[in-house]
Formats: C-alpha cells, structure tokens, sequence
C-alpha cells in the first residue's frame, strides 16, 4: 500500500512540474508575443498617423499623446506601432534563412569533413571580423540593396558560426547505426542530409532559430541606427532612439519606449530558448 502511495506522490510531482515548466514557457514567451502583435496591428491601433504632428517638440505625455512626442512633434505612441512591423518581419526572415543555410551546411559538414575544415577556417575568419565593419562594407558600397543587403550580410556573418554548431551537433547522428547503414547502401548525399540527419535536429534548429531571430533584431537595428540604407521606413524603432536622443532629458519616452521593446523581443525569445531547451531536456 505504501508503495502504491509513494508511486502516486512521485506521479503527481511529475505532472506538477511538468505545469511548471509549461507555465515558465508561457511566461517567458508572452512579452515577446504582446510586442510583436502590437507590431503587426500597430497601424490599425495607432490614434494618430505615424507622420502627423500632434504638439511642441518633446512635449510631455497627455491625453492626445500618451507617450508625449518626439523631435518633430510627433505622437510616440503611434510611431512605435507604427515602427516594429518591418523591423521584425525582416529579422524573421533573417533568421530563417541563416537557420535553414546553416543546418544544411551543418549537416553535410558532418558527413564530409572536407567541408566542416572550410567551415571552421570561414568561423575563424568570420570571428576576427567585425559586424559592424560588414555592415558598412555591404551597405555603403551597396547603397540600394535595402533588406536584401542585411540578408547578405547576415548569410556572410551569421551562417559559419551557426553552421559550426550545427555540424557538431550532427556528428553524433552522422556516426549513428542508421546512418552508416544508409551510407553503406549508397544513398545519396540529400537522401542523408534532408531524410536520414536533419529530421534528427529539430531541438538545435528551434534553439539556434531563436538565437538567431536575437541576433538578426540587433543587426537590424544597428543598420538602422547608423543610418545605413534600408527599406524599413522612417519610422522604426532603432531610427526612434537615434533621431530623438536629443531630446532625451525633455521627454525621455520618445527613447525608451522604443528600446524597451527592441530589448523585450530580444530578450524574452531568450528566455524561451532557454525554458523550451530545459522542456526538452527534462
């Protein structure tokens, strides 16, 4: 009977910490969800149009700007809803692109060392280098290459450091029974890349696809506030912080508001990363 009891204990604190780990995933996940949405609905919420001037330079927050306005008079509020969407939708596609490139390159690493040597050498060279430098290197020489310009410059910086870790976390299954099996049959490289390994990562691919969608949001963000030629419009967060830090000490919302929610997204997908990657593992 007492063992019966002690199964039924050790049952019910499986499940209870089962809710918990659901409900840390809620949680970390939800700040990054509520800005995002607003993002996406933002034009529909926003009280007044992004570029109408509604008051004084940096006038403080009231019932007609919630927010107060920035530099031109303009309503905050509405610049910030107007100002997320694109931002995010590219560093989504950003990070995608780099996930997908990566786990491939990952992958064939792994089942042909001749190729994870380039990888690495391309890592090395690609750590000596900095970002930022790309990012002026691709975008000033490139001055209307837009979006597509950050994705270059995001596949160049992005994809050797991603697909290295990739490649080692392919090397297990790549050494598996199957895969040797598969091998020995004369299976063609895509049959083992796409149908044999690949299948087998999809805990690495949520949690590299995650960090790259962080890393994309400051790429994006840099360009923006450095002025670099983009398609993301006037109004984006990161072109918020740069244009209305002038004026930070008369409303210091036309600043924090946006960065707050540029650091919101990057860190609550940080958070879930993590919480899904610990789901996993227990």
């Amino acid at each position: 009977m007492r063992r019966v009891l002690r199964d039924q204990d050790q049952a019910t604190e499986v499940r209870i910490n089962r809710l918990r780990v659901q409900r840390l995933r809620l949680l970390t996940v939800l700040p990054a969800v509520v800005v995002t949405l607003l993002a996406a609905l933002g034009p529909a919420l926003a009280p007044h149009a992004a570029e109408t001037p509604v008051g004084i330079p940096f006038g403080q927050a009231g019932a007609d700007a919630w927010f107060g306005t920035d530099r031109l008079g303009r309503d905050v509020l509405s610049q910030l809803l107007y100002g997320g969407w694109g931002l995010l939708l590219l560093a989504a596609v950003i990070a995608v692109a780099v996930t997908a490139l990566s786990c491939v390159l990952g992958t064939i690493a792994a089942l042909r060392p001749r190729v994870g040597m380039l990888i690495e050498r391309a890592t090395d060279f690609v750590m000596l280098l900095p970002a930022v430098l790309g990012i002026l290197l691709v975008l000033t020489s490139w001055p209307d290459a837009g979006a597509y310009g950050l994705l270059v410059v995001a596949l160049l910086f992005g994809t050797p450091y991603c697909a290295r870790v990739f490649a080692a976390a392919a090397a297990g299954v790549a050494a598996s029974g199957y895969v040797e099996v598969a091998q020995a049959s004369g299976e063609t490289l895509p049959h083992l890349v796409f149908r044999e390994v690949i299948p087998n990562l999809r805990e690495v691919i949520t949690a590299q696809l995650g960090l790259r969608f962080v890393a994309a949001v400051y790429l994006v963000s840099t360009a923006s506030f450095l002025q670099l030629p983009t398609t993301l419009g006037a109004s984006n967060w990161a072109v918020m912080v740069r244009e209305n830090a002038s004026g930070m000490l008369l409303n210091p919302w036309a600043v924090l508001a946006p960065s707050l929610a540029i650091a919101v997204v990057a860190v609550s997908v940080n958070l879930a990363v993590t919480a899904f990657g610990r789901g996993e593992r227990g």
